[in-house]
């Protein structure tokens, strides 16, 4: 009963910090230190990617109508017009997708280190607070998806290709690239949503395919009660940034991260001179 306690808190961790652009890997990291799941640092890892999936699904379900290139309510341009947002979504993958299945295991290997997340975390931190501060007052050149070039749609890309470094953000990394190219707040952040689907999916099925699919009944349990909070968490969560975005700026969560990140360099440093 215990480990299902657990895994609600981390699905409350993964639907906040999954959309809101502070990190979903360095706070699942961090909590993992206070509330280890005990069924071994492979199945951990697994688990903290595969969980996304409940977060995918609320993105899916907050924009099926507007995702949905068969809706009997859209007219041919509407249909159209989805299949676009589809053309420019796969488009916007290809480089983390490329870069994820020749340096997946590389990445976990090298890269999943506290001293890495803490160091992302703090330099996405001052990115978004510099960029907020350089497009204040400038009106920005993209308002619709339909007006992403395909050269933006590839930087945009890479800036997604960058999250697959723990604790960069995968939804603060995009939507800081974005913001780079004067693209709004609104546009950055629902086409970060909608690049979610394809890259967390295929995220996902690389961990499970590399954890294999003999789990035991408490960790299935595990898997699926995380997703289910993940999903209910991530409705809450992007409903909650797309209200906010409308009258705000990113730099709260640019504190926030540099905040996090020295807590990050101070607990697990302390930690390592004294160990």
């Amino acid at each position: 009963m215990l480990e299902i306690l657990k895994s609600i808190i981390f699905g409350i961790v993964e639907g906040i910090t999954e959309w809101l652009p502070i990190s979903s890997t360095g706070h699942l990291i961090l909590f993992n230190e206070f509330l280890k799941l005990d069924q071994g640092d492979a199945f951990f890892e697994m688990f903290q990617v595969v969980i996304q999936l409940g977060a995918i699904l609320a993105v899916v379900v907050i924009y099926f109508h507007k995702l949905n290139p068969f809706s009997p309510k859209k007219t041919q341009k509407q249909k159209l017009l989805t299949v676009q947002i589809w053309i420019k979504v796969l488009i916007g993958c290809v480089p983390a997708g490329i870069i994820g299945i020749l340096f997946n295991d590389w990445i976990d290997e090298k890269l999943y280190h506290w001293y890495v997340v803490a160091a992302t975390l703090i330099l996405y931190g001052i990115l978004f607070i510099i960029v907020e501060n350089y497009q204040k007052g400038r009106e920005p050149k993209v308002k619709k998806l339909s007006q992403l070039t395909l050269p933006m749609l590839l930087i945009i890309g890479v800036f997604q290709m960058l999250a697959m470094i723990p604790g960069t953000s995968r939804s603060g990394a995009t939507i800081v690239g974005a913001l780079m190219l004067g693209v709004s707040r609104g546009v950055a952040t629902e086409f970060t949503f909608f690049l979610a689907i394809p890259t967390m999916f295929g995220a996902s099925a690389l961990k499970l395919l590399k954890f294999g699919f003999n789990f035991t009944g408490m960790q299935a349990a595990i898997l699926i009660v995380g997703m289910a909070v993940s999903f209910a968490v991530s409705i809450i969560a992007i409903k909650f940034l797309l209200k906010y975005i409308q009258n705000h700026d990113f730099k709260v969560f640019g504190y926030y991260r540099i905040m996090l990140g020295v807590i990050v360099f101070l607990y697990f440093g302390i930690a390592a001179l004294l160990a």
